[in-house]
């Protein structure tokens, strides 16, 4: 293992661009992992969607055992380190939220179209959800789920709802916290 690897902490928190810049070879390793992860291969979603999402979100998305994940890693990276953790992937929630309902949606966005190009829809999101009044709901569908905007979302103060609804389809609520 190289020297300036050697510093280099595979946690929770690392996110997935700088873990394959120190680790290039762990690119094969994620997409064993879980189908989710082929996205990588795409250079533009690389440079952006890789550069913002953590271990945590990635496993959240992949529906793989924080732990499990991180440790398989750092093996694939010759740290001999094990991650200890009590904590379960996070899933998404089953119960409906009692601020939840179809007839507060105000404004949607199907990411899906924008995530093809390469885009990110984190700026249009919350540049949309901007003129929310409270009780009032936007909704967004993207093809997984949305881990670093849900957080960014929370971090902003709204709360979030998601729920899949088939393969592939993924719907996020937001409103604000009041």
């Amino acid at each position: 293992m190289e020297g300036k690897n050697s510093d280099f902490q595979i946690s929770p928190e690392t996110k997935i661009g700088a873990l394959l810049d120190r680790f290039p070879n762990l690119e094969k390793t994620l997409l064993e992992m879980a189908p989710e992860f082929k996205k990588l291969r795409n250079p533009i979603l690389r440079k952006t969607i890789a550069r913002v999402t953590s271990l945590r979100q990635a496993s959240t998305v992949a529906k793989i055992p924080l732990a499990d994940m991180i440790n398989k890693l750092r093996n694939e990276a010759g740290i001999q380190e094990e991650f200890m953790s009590d904590e379960e992937t996070e899933s998404l929630s089953k119960e409906v939220p009692a601020w939840f309902s179809t007839t507060r949606i105000v404004q949607s966005l199907d990411a899906r179209p924008m995530l093809e190009k390469g885009e990110q829809p984190i700026n249009k999101v919350f540049s949309d959800c901007k003129n929310l009044e409270a009780g009032d709901i936007y909704k967004f569908v993207t093809p997984f789920l949305a881990a670093p905007l849900i957080d960014t979302a929370k971090e902003k103060d709204y709360l979030t709802w998601s729920k899949k609804e088939g393969e592939g389809v993924f719907k996020t609520y937001l409103t604000p916290k009041t």
